[in-house]
């Protein structure tokens, strides 16, 4: 089997590229920004056609969420237009499509896991352009498999837990704000569960969610973090008000998994655990 990675020197496609390395079975390609400049539309079935990929895992993506609010036009065309045109190779070439998307198409108005069929409506413009990205794919290539993910970390690239680490080790004092609710996603095991959807004897196109299983605020994040490492520093917490950002953040988004694990039989591993494997790998 061809796999053809999108996004290969992100979170994801780094843990992809770990967990892939060892299978002899199939043929990947890992494409950076550089060899599939996702903004330059035109070309990229052209490009796509020079692996002529049996399965594309599209990992990369435009996820600068405050930035994309003064460059809209850039954010869609890589997280928008991009997909659209993967999506139409993939239904012109018969191959498959694993794309990523966000919990970021959510108001974060509810209070209740949210499910895959839950209303959508996007705050931010990141979120608005990866809600049009779902929608083309799914409208092109119906057998696709969408898997939203929410507040991502690995070992690899910048992340929460490497910059909260930083922090607690420079200051004495620092402010998390704990009024936005979700569970964080060790890129890990989202990538150990797409590698199991692909080995798989069942392939159920449509929309799926995954981050770990628990529920947290970004403060229950930065003290468990505090906790694990054994650092002391004062974590206080506050509100989003006080910590006013270009985009705006969904207050709750946490993503209710049963479906992808009723269908795939994945494993979704809790929060502190990952947490806890992902801070031993990381030293």
């Amino acid at each position: 089997m061809k796999i053809l990675i999108t996004g290969s020197n992100g979170q994801l496609g780094s843990e992809l590229k770990d967990l892939l390395k060892d299978h002899a079975d199939k043929e990947c390609y890992f494409l950076d920004r550089k060899q599939l400049p996702l903004e330059q539309t035109l070309i990229i079935q052209d490009i796509l056609g020079m692996y002529q990929p049996d399965l594309i895992i599209h990992a990369a993506a435009y996820t600068a969420v405050d930035k994309a609010e003064s460059e809209p036009a850039l954010a869609d065309a890589i997280n928008h237009l991009a997909s659209e045109e993967i999506a139409q190779y993939c239904r012109l070439h018969g191959a498959k499509l694993i794309a990523i998307s966000t919990d970021y198409v959510f108001d974060g108005n509810s209070d209740v896991a949210l499910t895959e069929d839950a209303p959508v409506d996007p705050i931010n413009t990141y979120g608005l352009t990866k809600l049009k990205g779902e929608q083309a794919i799914l409208k092109w290539h119906a057998e696709s498999i969408v898997i939203r993910t929410s507040w991502v970390y690995s070992t690899y690239g910048n992340n929460f837990v490497k910059t909260m680490i930083r922090l607690m080790t420079e200051r004495d004092e620092i402010s998390v704000i704990n009024d936005q609710i979700g569970s964080p996603t060790y890129a890990k095991d989202l990538a150990q569960a797409i590698v199991d959807i692909i080995e798989g004897e069942d392939w159920v196109g449509g929309l799926y969610h995954y981050s770990n299983a628990g529920e947290i605020s970004w403060y229950d994040f930065a003290i468990a973090i505090k906790e694990i490492k054994g650092l002391d520093c004062k974590i206080n917490p506050i509100p989003t008000t006080q910590y006013p950002t270009p985009a705006k953040r969904p207050k709750y988004s946490l993503l209710d998994k049963s479906k992808i694990k009723r269908t795939f039989k994945v494993e979704v591993p809790s929060w502190k655990d990952s947490l806890v494997q992902m801070l031993a790998n990381l030293s």
